[in-house]
């Protein structure tokens, strides 16, 4: 490479349509994916006290946001319930109830928006009294093979509802061969799986938890099931296993802390990786913005080509519907 002066790099900084044209990594609004938290009921739009601009809506409510979700090109939605008590057992039965919020949620938003992709979380936590993500034996500990049948039956019920995308979060091994069986027998070959590959055991959660109203009790740890943030190659084997056994698509969780192992997931295996920018990652951002330490524009965006750059097919955020408009220059 020839030396200063002949080579300056900052010859193709120095306008904005140079910076433009010499961009690596470019963010549209298809990179994006919105999640929606969900409420029974008619005409509420509720606050989420712990993820401030954000709130959880009854269906007639949504509507009016996937609307806008259409003008803004954002692809894919992601739903998840916030329940009442009554409805939470140690079992989460709920989780099948066909007539459920999920999956009413599901043919209501598949009926009025077909263009608008849905995605569906498949785990117990928002369904259960304990909080745990699967059934847990008399000890508290959370069994793996029993949960499996449970969320195939889960998976069922929204891929039959019109779901386009199960998102299996549960971390049980396993699951995503038996799940991929149940949608092969049931004839839904067109049914996409993302699966959580590697979803860590994290304390940027926390915001999403008060968000589904999930009270996690004295059980065992989800460190039991969900990964070693110290691990990367338990990273590599876990996405393995889950192309073998049938995702269409892999996800890393959290983000922003975790954009190593998005790096090396693209780097090693042939698969769409995606990022969920996660609830305590929101809260950081917008309680800085809030603040006054951080421009919301510049911030916001930065993190989300950050995605990008390491490797990332699309993202989960809070912030995409906001992003949007700023790449479509609908807001300054």
């Amino acid at each position: 490479m020839q030396a200063y002066p002949f080579y300056r790099p900052r010859r193709s900084r120095r306008w904005k349509w140079s910076r433009e044209l010499f961009a690596e990594s470019k963010l549209c609004t298809n990179d994006l994916i919105q999640p929606f938290f969900l409420l029974d009921g008619k005409k509420k739009e509720v606050n989420i006290e712990k993820m401030p601009g954000i709130q959880r809506y009854s269906i007639d409510r949504l509507f009016y946001k996937l609307e806008e979700i259409e003008e803004l090109k954002i692809p894919l939605v992601a739903i998840f319930p916030c329940l009442e008590d009554h409805l939470k057992t140690s079992n989460g039965e709920e989780a099948l109830n066909e007539d459920g919020l999920v999956c009413s949620t599901i043919r209501e938003i598949k009926k009025r928006f077909p263009g608008i992709g849905v995605m569906a979380d498949v785990a117990l936590d928002p369904y259960t009294n304990h909080g745990q993500d699967g059934l847990i034996d008399e000890a508290g500990n959370v069994i793996n093979d029993e949960t499996v049948r449970v969320l195939c039956k889960q998976a069922q019920i929204q891929a039959e509802a019109g779901a386009d995308v199960i998102a299996p979060s549960d971390m049980m091994d396993g699951r995503i061969l038996a799940i991929r069986k149940t949608l092969e027998d049931l004839n839904r070959t067109d049914t996409l799986i993302m699966s959580y590959a590697a979803k860590y055991a994290s304390a940027f959660y926390g915001p999403f938890r008060d968000a589904v109203s999930s009270k996690l009790g004295k059980t065992a740890s989800k460190k039991t099931y969900q990964m070693d943030p110290r691990n990367t190659d338990e990273a590599l084997r876990e996405a393995t296993l889950d192309i073998f056994e049938g995702a269409d698509m892999l996800l890393v969780k959290p983000g922003l802390p975790y954009l190593d192992i998005v790096y090396r997931l693209n780097a090693k295996l042939d698969m769409p990786i995606f990022s969920y920018q996660v609830s305590g990652e929101y809260a950081m951002l917008k309680t800085a913005v809030m603040q006054s330490m951080l421009d919301e524009k510049d911030a916001v965006l930065e993190s989300l080509i950050c995605f990008k750059r390491a490797g990332s097919s699309g993202i989960i955020s809070y912030f995409s519907m906001q992003a949007a408009k700023w790449i479509l220059n609908l807001e300054k």
